[in-house]
């Protein structure tokens, strides 16, 4: 007996390319599928472009907000509102292959201690080069050790968004689900480093997704998230405070809190060295005179 994989698609002013990422979807060649949708108060077609899909196909669960409730608690929603052993997020421009769920699916049925399982993903820039990422090949992500799996995942964070892209796996939803998550800059890291210490990770290395990448400036994502402009400038500083609370949060042992924080402070002081050397160039640049 298969379990449901739910798949959840939050959307908003997405009518001109919301048909596409839902019908990857439902081409799965998993026969245990839902796809939740969730309109975050669009003011576009995007309404009548998904009710038209949910009349189509009754796998598709069509949610729509009052009013606009902010990026991260629609993403929230969809996974709140899914009923399926394993889930997995999908932008609106994204696509998944056939295969995706059924190869992720039997991973998971493979080893029950797994939380997460990545994939291979495809990236379009926006100005059509096309990148391939998550052949995470390490073995520390499968560690029964919390803390070894979370200190892979600080140094993955200060490596190419190719490395491995947590956020846009599939994981075992009721423990995903469980996990709180706050609204600021770069909380998809923070919450990788939650997802490392809730349990091992598996991995498929064959590309299964493909997505639209968008190296968005820290002012469009604080606009985007609704964080206030202070917020902007110190967003490592928040970054390194929260996770590091995580850390201490996390029921580990002595040592394996030692371990962590250690990480997290080494993710911290690389991070923030490599915005003082970018802030460096830049004013040099600045005083420098054109010739």
């Amino acid at each position: 007996m298969s379990h449901l994989v739910s798949i959840g698609l939050p959307v908003y002013n997405a009518g001109d390319r919301v048909t596409e990422a839902a019908r990857s979807v439902l081409d799965q060649t998993y026969p245990d599928l839902e796809l939740v949708i969730s309109d975050n108060g669009s003011t576009d077609d995007t309404e009548d472009v998904c009710r038209a899909l949910a009349k189509e196909d009754d796998r598709i669960r069509y949610h729509r907000q009052p009013e606009n409730i902010g990026l991260l608690n629609n993403f929230n929603y969809v996974i709140q509102h899914a009923t399926g052993t394993y889930f997995r997020w999908i932008g609106d421009d994204d696509r998944v292959q056939p295969e995706m769920a059924a190869r992720c699916a039997a991973v998971f049925d493979a080893d029950p201690r797994l939380v997460l399982v990545s994939m291979g993903i495809s990236y379009t820039a926006l100005d059509g080069t096309v990148s391939t990422g998550g052949y995470y090949d390490g073995t520390a992500l499968g560690s029964d050790d919390p803390a070894d799996r979370f200190v892979e995942m600080m140094r993955l964070l200060n490596t190419s968004h190719l490395a491995i892209d947590p956020l846009y796996a599939m994981m075992r939803r009721d423990v995903v689900a469980a996990i709180p998550r706050r609204n600021m800059l770069h909380e998809d890291e923070i919450f990788a480093g939650k997802l490392a210490l809730a349990g091992p990770w598996g991995h498929v290395h064959d590309v299964l997704a493909y997505r639209h990448w968008t190296d968005d400036s820290v002012t469009k994502l604080g606009k985007l998230l609704n964080v206030p402009a202070w917020q902007w400038r110190m967003r490592n500083a928040l970054q390194y405070r929260e996770t590091a609370n995580v850390v201490r949060e996390a029921g580990l042992t002595a040592d394996q809190r030692r371990r962590a924080l250690a990480a997290a402070r080494d993710w911290y002081l690389t991070r923030q060295w490599r915005l003082i050397r970018r802030r460096s160039v830049k004013l040099v640049r600045m005083a420098t005179p054109a010739r």
